[in-house]
């Protein structure tokens, strides 16, 4: 039997990554996120077309708790249960600590932290139910690490980090793992368009951004692939994970092993 897989974030970058790889993989895929209808519209179909199971789009609101419900609530309609949840979706805005919007800090913590904890809560006594279940969180090597004018992304990201161990304490007896994956920069949309506002906030090029900023730390001096992550994800969702849980994966170049 096909599985159950709920991909937020999934309509670019590495959460289309994450769903393509489950989906060539037959299960049935529920992306989300935003975008142009038409674009998204076609990424579905795509999918579709690789998996031997169903891929839909429910266009959740990540910030509005009601909206997520009702992303699980399909999910577990459409296709019985969540066998697999992935929370993706990310925003990101760079400014310096006092001049950062108070409705940015409020958007990216909803976006990045907030969205799990709500998904994760309508998805546990799916997976409590069945007896098994997988976890997966896209975290950040800023979930471990900081940079400057990110503070509400970093803080988002540490507090990904500590909301997996937790879960994973509480469901440890269950047959859910809960974990996360946290790659370096990927060179995805979001991080597309990091690179003009951090070039003026640090008063450089915006090809110095990626060599002198983004590629400093990682001694690779490699962008991580999309589908190095998505191969990560496919690995934490098998049988060989099932006694990984409450931790992370670094993909990041050797980051932060510096």
């Amino acid at each position: 039997m096909a599985r159950s897989v709920v991909v937020t974030g999934s309509t670019s970058g590495i959460g289309l990554g994450i769903a393509r790889a489950f989906a060539a993989e037959g299960a049935n895929v529920i992306i989300n996120g935003f975008g142009k209808a038409e674009e998204i519209e076609a990424a579905r179909a795509e999918l579709d077309s690789l998996s031997t199971g169903r891929v839909l789009y429910h266009g959740a609101d990540m910030t509005k708790p009601d909206q997520i419900a009702d992303l699980i609530a399909t999910a577990a309609r459409e296709f019985g249960t969540v066998d697999v949840l992935v929370n993706n979706a990310g925003i990101q805005h760079v400014s310096k600590i006092e001049d950062f919007p108070v409705e940015k800090w409020d958007q990216l913590i909803a976006i990045l932290l907030s969205s799990a904890f709500h998904t994760m809560r309508n998805t546990i006594p799916l997976m409590k139910k069945a007896g098994k279940g997988r976890i997966i969180n896209v975290a950040s090597a800023h979930g471990l690490v900081a940079s400057p004018f990110k503070s509400a992304y970093v803080a988002a990201k540490h507090g990904v980090l500590g909301l997996t161990k937790t879960a994973a304490l509480e469901l440890a007896e269950t047959g859910i793992t809960v974990n996360a994956i946290c790659p370096g920069y990927v060179l995805t949309p979001l991080v597309e368009r990091q690179i003009p506002d951090t070039a003026r906030e640090r008063g450089i090029s915006e090809e110095a951004v990626k060599t002198d900023v983004m590629l400093r730390l990682q001694a690779t001096k490699e962008f991580v692939s999309i589908e190095e992550v998505a191969a990560t994800a496919l690995f934490l969702a098998s049988d060989a994970a099932r006694q990984i849980t409450g931790t992370h994966i670094s993909i990041d170049g050797g980051w932060t092993a510096q």
